[in-house]
């Protein structure tokens, strides 16, 4: 793709994405939950009529799930964290499990060392990996 200058803040959003990659995959799963199984209240209507018109639940349902909004962002950046995650080659998975996917708040020193590469290979290693994302999502 062409060279496009990303700004500071979309950098940071994009990198913010990975860091919050599991966490987007478990609400990923809580939107469509309540979409396929939403809450309904008890109808304590006795008296009135009910509508002639035959429902289509499944398709309700379909179009729920595919114009919801929130929903299909967070499923494009998943989509484009996966992509992404999977053509990187095996040092830099392992730069993205230690750096975004671990628990521990590291410093890039003990990134490097747990990767075995130099502080700054790992931040360039980085770049590349957050350019590559914002590529894919589109972002400038």
């Amino acid at each position: 793709m062409q060279d496009i200058q990303i700004t500071k803040p979309t950098f940071k959003k994009c990198e913010a994405e990975w860091f919050n990659y599991h966490k987007t995959l478990k609400e990923i799963n809580l939107l469509e939950e309540s979409i396929l199984h939403p809450y309904k209240e008890v109808d304590e209507n006795i008296g009135g009529g009910q509508s002639n018109i035959p429902g289509d639940p499944v398709g309700s349902t379909t179009i729920r799930l595919t114009r919801h909004k929130q929903l299909n962002y967070l499923r494009e950046i998943a989509s484009a964290i996966e992509t992404v995650y999977n053509e990187l080659p095996k040092d830099y998975k392992r730069l993205v499990q230690v750096r975004y996917w671990s628990t521990n708040g590291l410093t890039w020193n003990m990134i490097a060392k747990k990767v075995n590469i130099s502080a700054r290979q790992g931040q360039r290693w980085r770049d590349e990996i957050v350019i590559a994302t914002v590529e894919v999502l589109g972002w400038r």
